[in-house]
């Protein structure tokens, strides 16, 4: 079994690379199968979240063509079947796009109910909702939903809380349904953004993504495009956060400023400097850090997936700090692990109460999920002694060449796979 293991006190310095975003290309690698003619999509992140996604559609019949390890050529002109494997769908909860691109194309799909990271409730509901709305019958069988209609035909949506997936999904079926559809209280995210900038690529009518109403007319046929991924917005966060935790000095490289707004005024709020540019974000934390409190929120507020990083960063931080996660209600699993480095945290309900200590010791602990299990790496980072990670599988589906990336910046990490590396790791390292 693979696990990191960290050598922690060394401050980040350097400059970083973002890779492109990976919640945006699970959508946009959806939609690309809504077209039969032959899609090129550049700037993917290289992560088991994408590999498992490419193998999902070639299952189905999608010729995918990898390119190279961050480009590839999709054509779903000779798909076979509208029914998706549940083997992929446990392992990527994202894969439901499939639902609302091969229900607006060929207006029936079967896909299993999806399984993803267990940071609590995310119900379907609200994708369901869509569709009815759009005039398809959905029903569950046999563990999987099943949608379709003679006809999509446009209709007006209201979602009951705010939701990517469902926003996505119905942006997704509406595309190519008859007629106008409009959706309210939708999703504002970046990825959001990017997945309609390609559908209307394809020759989509899309208006108003990143806004709470989107309106959508209908065609009945897409085309072809060439199309680049945004760069990942949590990705760039979690190296900000890293540079922030270790005291560091490090420059993100390949982000637009503009998505990372909340995560940098919560930087700067605790004692960073952070300085923008017109694609790089630099994070310099000279001194010992002070707590705050944040509040997750749909964006442009402070990011759910940035919530597990900004909570290690509060336990080395002076005095108390109050976290509320208004999106996840298991998004504090990270916080029994961080115990054992010595942190002191409190969780009651939705919020958790983080009395900053002054250092971190390093210890034996478990990533419980992807963004999680970034952030205990980042608590590795800046604790005293060793500190050994295990399931790091969870933060291989979302970030690409992570110790690789943290060792270009002076980190002392290594990713290994039995006790006989791990001594020779704490032999190199003294």
């Amino acid at each position: 079994m693979e696990q990191f293991i960290i050598k922690g006190g060394n401050p980040l310095v350097g400059e970083v690379d973002i890779s492109g975003a990976k919640n945006a290309a699970l959508g946009i690698l959806a939609a690309a199968v809504m077209t039969d003619d032959t899609v090129l999509i550049e700037n993917l992140p290289n992560v088991r979240d994408i590999n498992v996604m490419l193998e999902a559609m070639s299952e189905i019949g999608v010729k995918v063509d990898r390119i190279s390890p961050h480009a590839a050529m999709i054509c779903g002109a000779d798909i076979c079947d509208v029914s998706v494997d549940y083997e992929y769908i446990k392992k990527i909860r994202a894969s439901y796009y499939l639902l609302g691109a091969l229900l607006g194309k060929y207006k029936k799909a079967e896909v299993p109910l999806p399984g993803g990271c267990n940071i609590g409730s995310r119900p379907i509901d609200l994708h369901l909702k869509g569709f009815r709305a759009l005039g398809a019958e959905v029903t569950i069988r046999n563990g999987a939903i099943c949608a379709r209609a003679e006809h999509l035909r446009g209709s007006h949506i209201f979602l009951d809380t705010v939701s990517v997936g469902a926003t996505i999904n119905i942006m997704m079926a509406a595309s190519m349904a008859e007629g106008r559809t409009i959706i309210e209280n939708c999703a504002r995210e970046p990825h959001v953004v990017d997945v309609a900038n390609f559908l209307n690529s394809m020759g989509a009518n899309i208006k108003g993504a990143g806004t709470d109403v989107i309106r959508i007319r209908g065609v009945e046929k897409l085309h072809n495009t060439e199309y680049s991924i945004i760069p990942d917005q949590i990705e760039a966060g979690t190296f900000m956060f890293a540079a922030a935790a270790t005291r560091g000095d490090v420059m993100v490289r390949n982000v637009i400023p503009k998505h990372l707004e909340a995560t940098s005024a919560k930087l700067i709020e605790i004692g960073c400097e952070v300085e923008e540019f017109d694609n790089a974000v630099r994070v310099v934390a000279p001194r010992r850090l002070c707590g705050t409190n944040v509040k997750t929120l749909p964006y442009p507020g402070y990011p759910t997936d940035m919530q597990p990083q900004i909570g290690v960063t509060l336990a080395i931080a002076s005095g108390t700090s109050i976290v509320t996660e208004s999106i996840f209600e298991n998004r504090f699993k990270y916080l029994d692990e961080l115990a054992r480095m010595g942190a002191i945290a409190k969780v009651e309900g939705n919020t958790a109460i983080i009395t900053g200590v002054d250092r971190l010791t390093g210890a034996r602990i478990s990533a419980p999920d992807l963004r999680a299990g970034a952030a205990l790496v980042i608590a590795g980072l800046a604790a005293e002694g060793i500190t050994i990670v295990d399931d790091i599988v969870y933060i291989q589906r979302g970030y690409e060449l992570f110790e690789e990336k943290l060792r270009s910046l002076g980190a002392e990490i290594r990713l290994i796979h039995d006790e006989k590396e791990a001594r020779r790791f704490r032999l190199q390292v003294g």
